[in-house]
């Protein structure tokens, strides 16, 4: 899903970047325009001139205007001599000769005051040391010897700190030391109280240094955090580039934030050639954005990165000192930006990417703020200009970030989307699955049903069912007097009976079914004078006791009792529980006649012990008898376990 922010939004981020530009602007102008008070001085007269030194020498401890040569010429500050690029980039300058400017201010007549003086300059440019001398005397040396590649941002800020009782300051004296080919650039000055003047100064120092290197790190490291985003989602280049676009920023502009003279050649090389390679990046997003892959024109820009990267390294010098070379470079960079900017907004135009034109606009904010700073470095404005190429950082920050922004919210916003779609399918698909689980339970209720109607269908026709066919049979030949078939009948009933208790939901406990058997027989028993002796104790439950095999449990116990209440004309009865190995065991036990066991098993009418047999095997159990003079008892045997 590609996202395309909308033109207020658009519209907003461009109205912010402009803001920004016309608050420092403002700042600026308030900071170098505020009038001089009586306190506080303004230079904008001097005297300079220009000698020639073998290389960089530390600034003497003394040193006045007296002892220099007599060939001053008078100049208004700011001071910005024209500089010949072409000659300063050639390979015929004497590496070695140095070029030492020297302006000379007389100080006007300052009101007594007892806090320290203060030297202020919006900026002086040079590639070399900067010493300053108050009546003779060395105050301020901004480096012991050698180029100073970060002084065109850094404000020129000397205390000066006079000794008790010593001469009214007349005459200050700076020595700036330049190579060949490099000229200088210097603002006006002003002189006051150190309290006067500290606000001018921290403020420039701040909106020119401090808060263009806050917002370059806050770039950088949100690209880091883009890097490590990247390295989970390897399809999205997007966060890869944002963090080349992060880390290419922050190098381009590292030297004007460094602390420290830096005055190494590959350091040089880095800051310079990151430009480059920032416009190459740019190029690279444009392109996604506006999804057109631009061969030829992607190759030319590649082509002129490398072959600027390879003719400055140091190791080749087919370029003089990088430095040098620089104000030749900034116009290619220049050209490369505009062009980048022109061909990926027209692209992005055609293909209605909104933001591809917000970063075309973009890279032509940034390359008029480059080429400001360019006029400015080179002398074809005054020196007491702005730098805006320092926001320009800022400008690349908040575009890119706002699109990364953008895509991360909508990054979310799709997660969000894509939930709610598969909570959604999820909720129909448990509709579904409700749905379908009721009719399966309808089925299974039904099936039950008619499971449960057959089983009763065929337990009533082989038991009750045959009971009745053989009584009608009997009473129709009149073999059967009035008792007998009241006792069929009794006997009939008890099985219909059974057939309903065992439909009663017992939870696979065996004292609870045979509690219901003792309901149903305790009646006939205390009719027939028979005591009942209730022995059952705590049983482990039978997880296999469905209906059927209670049925059959009620039956095996129901036919025991009958008999022994028919033939043994016992006076008790005992029925207890059991466990044994990996089962439990029902007993009955009477103080009735006994029988001859396997005898009755052999003669006809021992069919009812017979069916007692099948009915246990039927569930997985089994049945003994052991009988005596004394009485007879009965063992059923269930398993706690048993395979379907």
């Amino acid at each position: 899903m590609k996202y395309r922010p909308t033109p207020f939004f658009a519209n907003a981020v461009l109205v912010l970047s402009l803001l920004l530009l016309v608050i420092v602007g403002i700042f600026y102008s308030g900071a170098g325009s505020k009038q001089s008070s009586a306190a506080s001085p303004h230079l904008t007269q001097a005297d300079w001139q220009v000698d020639d030194a073998q290389g960089f020498s530390a600034p003497p401890p003394v040193l006045d205007s007296a002892s220099l040569p007599n060939t001053w010429q008078h100049s208004a500050l700011p001071l910005a001599p024209p500089i010949a690029l072409l000659r300063q980039a050639s390979t015929k300058t004497n590496a070695t000769l140095v070029h030492t400017t020297w302006l000379r201010l007389s100080v006007p007549a300052l009101p007594n005051h007892d806090s320290p003086l203060a030297l202020y300059g919006a900026r002086i440019k040079t590639d070399g040391t900067i010493a300053v001398y108050v009546n003779g005397r060395l105050v301020y040396r901004a480096q012991e010897q050698g180029p100073l590649w970060n002084g065109t941002r850094t404000p020129l800020w000397v205390v000066l700190d006079r000794p008790a009782n010593s001469a009214p300051l007349s005459e200050i004296l700076i020595r700036l030391e330049h190579t060949q080919g490099t000229r200088v650039a210097v603002s006006s000055l002003w002189l006051g109280p150190v309290e006067t003047l500290k606000v001018r100064y921290h403020l420039r120092q701040w909106l020119q240094q401090e808060l263009p290197a806050i917002l370059s790190m806050a770039f950088l490291t949100i690209g880091i955090f883009a890097l490590f985003v990247w390295f989970r989602r390897r399809h999205e280049t997007s966060y890869l580039l944002f963090f080349n676009l992060a880390v290419t920023s922050f190098l381009r502009s590292l030297h004007f934030y460094m602390g420290v003279p830096i005055a190494n050649d590959w350091f040089a090389w880095l800051t310079v050639n990151s430009l480059l390679w920032l416009v190459l990046v740019v190029h690279f997003f444009l392109c996604q954005l506006h999804g057109r892959q631009l061969t030829w024109f992607t190759r030319a820009l590649v082509g002129v990165t490398g072959m600027v990267g390879v003719l400055t390294l140091p190791v080749l010098a087919v370029l003089p000192n990088t430095p040098k070379v620089t104000p030749l470079i900034y116009p290619i960079a220049a050209l490369m930006g505009a062009s980048v900017g022109w061909v990926g907004g027209v692209n992005a135009w055609r293909r209605r990417s909104n933001e591809g034109v917000l970063v075309a606009i973009g890279v032509g904010i940034c390359t008029l703020l480059g080429v400001s700073d360019w006029l400015l470095q080179n002398n074809f404005v005054s020196p007491e200009g702005w730098y805006f190429g320092a926001y320009s950082n800022a400008i690349t920050f908040g575009i890119f970030g706002t699109l990364m922004y953008r895509r991360y919210v909508n990054a979310i916003a799709e997660v969000e989307r894509a939930n709610a779609n598969l909570a959604q399918r999820l909720q129909q698909r448990e509709a579904e699955l409700e749905q379908s689980h009721q009719q399966l339970r309808e089925i299974e209720q039904r099936q039950l049903l008619s499971d449960e109607r057959q089983r009763l269908m065929q337990d009533m026709h082989d038991g009750l069912g045959s009971t009745l066919i053989s009584a009608i049979r009997s009473v129709e030949q009149g073999g059967m007097r009035g008792a007998d078939v009241s006792q069929l009948l009794k006997d009939c009933m008890d099985d219909l009976k059974l057939a309903i208790d065992s439909m009663e939901p017992v939870e696979a406990d065996l004292l609870l079914l045979l509690a219901t058997l003792r309901f149903r027989l305790e009646p006939r028993m205390e009719s027939a004078d028979v005591a009942l002796l209730w022995e059952v104790k705590e049983l482990p439950a039978l997880d296999w006791l469905d209906p059927s095999s209670a049925l059959n449990i009620l039956r095996i116990v129901q036919e025991c009792i009958a008999n022994t209440l028919r033939h043994t004309r016992a006076t008790r009865i005992r029925v207890a529980t059991a466990m044994e190995e990996a089962g439990v065991q029902v007993i009955i036990e009477d103080n009735g006649q006994g029988f001859d066991v396997a005898a009755t098993l052999e003669r006809a009418n021992g069919r009812g012990l017979r069916n007692q047999q099948r009915r246990a095997q039927a569930i997985g159990g089994k049945v003994t008898w052991r009988s005596g003079a004394t009485g007879t008892q009965f063992a059923l045997w269930l398993p706690l376990r048993r395979d379907c």
